[in-house]
């Protein structure tokens, strides 16, 4: 009895990358059944790109974010009954000949998600300019989930499980790690592997290191404020009411000591007061 072959469906997320697009789907085909672009606002001919070359393409009237794009494939992704999706990016950073590596590794290990890792090898990450290696890192260290050293991949193969329990409500950069943070509250199973990168493309990013910074970051944050709302806003909450009462303790004895009322002791413990 012979199992059935598993749907392999590439999504790829796009906005403007017209130069690049067709070398990255042309690999990408000879290992997936199926390639889904999503143009997120595109104002080249990416769109146009892709569908000559038999992706099915999704398009966003106006550019929403990464975030937004990765929603957009995820759903279709069901809508196709996809057992295994493999995202990537349309710039040419990822190697599409690398999608059997990652689909192995999902085979022998039972993962559920399997992310291209940039950081595991030093012959890879040498190849990352200076400033995207120290923000990548930076954003791993603050958005670490269960010690996965590049959180902020975008090479991701993914399982069913994830594909039907997992829908990503992050609008930008931020989807990467919200997307791991889910799968391990669900207990999925994630692994790294190494990957090459190729950061020598036709143009930049199109946002740079410091908006993706803190796009990713304030995203996390709103994020534990929504899994930890008690340490999130007792842990502060309660140091200013300490604050707050420390200084009303001052301002009353002062007043008792020399009837002189002091105002800025009255401010501190009023706006500390509120704020706790």
């Amino acid at each position: 009895m012979s199992s059935r072959k598993p749907f392999i469906v590439a999504c790829i997320p796009a906005y403007n990358e017209e130069k690049t697009i067709a070398k990255v789907l042309l690999k990408t085909k000879k290992y997936v059944d199926k390639v889904i672009v999503c143009d997120d606002g595109s104002t080249d001919m990416t769109a146009e790109i892709a569908e000559a070359l038999g992706a099915e393409v999704i398009r966003h009237e106006i550019n929403m974010g990464k975030g937004a794009a990765i929603r957009s494939l995820f759903r279709k992704a069901r809508e196709e009954n996809a057992d295994v999706i493999i995202t990537l990016d349309a710039d040419g950073q990822h190697d599409p000949d690398e999608i059997p590596i990652l689909l192995n590794i999902m085979e022998q290990s039972g993962a559920d998600i399997v992310v291209g890792s940039r950081f595991l090898t030093e012959e890879i990450a040498k190849k990352i300019p200076t400033y995207r290696y120290i923000g990548n890192r930076i954003l791993t260290m603050v958005t670490s989930v269960e010690g996965i050293l590049d959180t902020q991949s975008g090479f991701r193969i993914y399982s069913r499980r994830v594909i039907e329990s997992i829908q990503p409500a992050e609008m930008g950069y931020a989807v990467d790690s919200e997307i791991l943070y889910k799968a391990s509250e669900r207990g999925l199973k994630i692994v790294e592997v190494p990957v090459s990168v190729e950061y020598k493309v036709p143009k930049p990013s199109k946002k740079g290191p410091i908006f993706q910074a803190l796009d990713v970051s304030l995203s996390m944050i709103k994020q534990l404020s929504i899994r930890h709302p008690l340490i999130f806003y007792g842990v502060p909450g309660f140091i200013s009411l300490l604050i707050a009462l420390i200084s009303g303790l001052m301002l009353i004895h002062l007043f008792n000591l020399t009837r002189y009322f002091s105002l800025p002791l009255a401010m501190i413990t009023i706006g500390f007061g509120i704020l706790g």
